[in-house]
């Protein structure tokens, strides 16, 4: 299946959420592997907002898997102050996902 998410950056801090990305841990990439995830990208807007694209098997699945990872939990609290959150919660609880209305294959 194919999942879409959006994702909300702080904008004084879109710079430094690009270079994270660009250096991705070696681990966290395993990981990602590891649960499910495939064909994964990450777009920017230049207001902070992050359109997420993937497949999996079962994208509910694989976040599950991920959520249950030691090296995704390093990575979110690494990565939590750099989304905007009302609660200040990590990407995986602000990420939301879109509802595939379209397919052109």
């Amino acid at each position: 299946m194919r999942a879409c998410f959006l994702l909300k950056v702080r904008r004084e801090k879109i710079e430094e959420y690009k270079a994270r990305h660009a250096n991705v841990w070696p681990e966290m990439l395993a990981a990602l592997r590891q649960a499910g995830w495939r064909n994964y990208s990450l777009f920017l807007r230049s207001d902070g907002l992050v359109v997420g694209y993937c497949e999996a098997g079962d994208f509910d699945k694989c976040r599950a898997a991920m959520r249950s990872h030691p090296v995704n939990h390093r990575w979110q609290k690494e990565m939590a102050p750099l989304f905007d959150s009302p609660n200040g919660d990590s990407a995986e609880d602000t990420m939301f996902p879109l509802e595939e209305i379209f397919h052109l294959d």
